[in-house]
């Protein structure tokens, strides 16, 4: 019967990973300082992340083409802004601007006593004034104009001239409609004149100069050490207040990414802990994840240093590495455990190499191409994001093999010659008669399978090979996880379909 062979990609690659390893295995040293060196400089790519920090709303949180731009690129050619003229309905943009709102909860705010302290507080921001390049820029020099004057709030030269009755929405000042429905709230009105009103709100207008940014700065600062009359509540902000607020939380991810660190050094140190004091893999495991945490440092660098820009979405990526990094750690680890103790180092990573990275060359090929689509999308966050986040996958890939398997090979001498896996020093590997339990705990190891030849297995191991695995192989345990499949499946859609878009 005729037969085909189904290894014809995999049996070459096993071989020249078989080789990788062997040389690995005879030169730890080199393997495991160069990927030292290459991290160091390429992680000097990291001095220039604020310059390229970016997290500009419409910039990269928007669609690159979407109708909306297109829209107001016609706008903006059809009804250009005229700046000796200026006009909010006119904007084609957000703008430069600031806004004071001014409330209380009961009474009139509408009186002298407080229309006093709201017209102190806008000559304090009229006479703000900020440094930038040596030249002092105030207020009048940046404000939206018209006419050759500020833009003014129509309701303070109102108020100031002691106009009692207010129409509402619509005031007739000056021989000119003034609009109050933006201005004032909290109205009560009878006959379309205003009886009571509980917030005003002040705007003002810049144009789109240097300094305008800075002014807007000092203006939040200035703003939020006044303090004003009991029940007379100031709130305020800006047109740059939704980008700093998202500005403000770029290194919220600092503190988290700690923890999983922490958490997942934790992790692998438990679980590569032996009672054995040769076969222990403490620093093994610290070695894995540092391995994932050098990739993320050359990958970024590497990323700034071709100027990508750095959006709040990439300080995701390092979650995934670290998770990609420690899985292909235990993966290795797996199949060094399952060469034979008195074999060669070279020969036992050799064997490590050829059945441990064809595994770890599928997930990272396919974690890489998934990300890599992702650069298709619409969205320069979510592009930035696909990027920093793929080649950090590829330097993890690489890192695993080369720093993290020399390590392994380091430590393999290290058992091989029969030392502490703290203190180097050499220990017997049966305890000698007459001493104590102490004694056999700290100063004895090198124990291993005699009949396999091997490391002993753990109970974790034999639990998943000798019991779960058999047990979830049943053919009716196969049909039970299939309706379960099914069953949550269906549930989970029933659930979603519930849902309405935009709510």
């Amino acid at each position: 019967m005729a037969y085909y062979r189904t290894d014809c990609i995999e049996k070459p690659i096993s071989k020249v990973f078989e080789k990788l390893g062997h040389l690995v295995g005879s030169h730890p040293v080199w393997f495991f300082v160069i990927p030292l060196i290459v991290s160091a400089a390429l992680g000097g790519g990291l001095y220039f992340l604020e310059d390229y920090e970016d997290n500009d709303v419409e910039n990269q949180f928007t669609p690159i083409n979407g109708p909306s731009k297109l829209a107001r690129h016609f706008v903006k050619e059809t009804f250009p802004n005229n700046d000796s003229l200026f006009s909010s309905q006119r904007l084609y943009a957000e703008g430069n601007y600031a806004v004071i709102i001014y409330s209380i909860v009961e009474g009139n705010i509408l009186t002298d006593e407080l229309f006093e302290e709201i017209s102190d507080l806008d000559k304090v921001v009229h006479n703000l004034s900020v440094k930038v390049n040596e030249t002092q820029i105030s207020f009048k020099h940046i404000c939206a104009r018209v006419n050759g004057n500020c833009v003014s709030n129509p309701i303070l030269d109102i108020i100031k001239y002691k106009c009692i009755n207010l129409s509402f929405p619509i005031h007739k000042w000056e021989g000119k409609d003034v609009f109050l429905g933006s201005t004032v709230g909290g109205v009560e009105e009878r006959d379309g004149v205003i009886q009571e009103a509980r917030a005003i709100r002040l705007f003002y207008f810049l144009q789109d100069k240097p300094g305008a940014s800075q002014w807007l700065q000092q203006f939040q600062n200035v703003l939020s050490n006044e303090t004003l009359s009991r029940g007379l509540k100031v709130s305020r902000f800006t047109s740059q207040s939704r980008q700093e607020e998202i500005e403000k939380h770029t290194t919220d991810g600092i503190p988290l990414f700690s923890i999983t660190y922490s958490l997942a050094i934790s992790f692998s140190v438990l679980s590569c802990m032996r009672l054995d004091n040769v076969r222990n893999k403490f620093w093994v495991s610290c070695m894995g994840v540092l391995s994932a945490g050098l990739a993320v440092v050359s990958s970024f660098g590497l990323m700034l240093y071709f100027k990508v820009p750095f959006v709040i979405t990439v300080a995701n990526s390092p979650f995934l590495i670290l998770g990609i990094g420690v899985d292909d750690m235990f993966i290795m680890l797996s199949n060094w455990q399952q060469t034979k103790v008195k074999d060669p180092v070279e020969k036992r990573m050799a064997e490590t190499f050829k059945e441990a990275a064809m595994s770890i060359t599928i997930t990272s090929l396919t974690d890489v191409l998934g990300f890599y689509i992702g650069l298709m999308s619409e969205f320069r966050s979510v592009q930035a994001f696909c990027l920093y986040t793929s080649t950090s996958i590829i330097f993890c890939y690489i890192y695993n093999i080369l720093f993290f398997g020399s390590f392994l090979a380091l430590n393999g001498r290290r058992e091989q010659s029969n030392r502490h896996w703290l203190t180097c020093c050499k220990l017997p590997a049966q305890s000698p008669k007459g001493k104590s339990s102490a004694y056999r705990l700290c100063c004895v190891g090198g124990d291993y399978d005699q009949e396999t030849g091997a490391e002993k297995q753990q109970p974790i191991t034999h639990f998943f090979k000798s019991y779960y695995g058999p047990f979830i192989t049943k053919p009716w345990m196969k049909v039970c996880v299939m309706f379960l499949y099914a069953g949550l499946f269906g549930w989970r859609y029933l659930w979603m379909s519930s849902f309405t878009a935009g709510h």
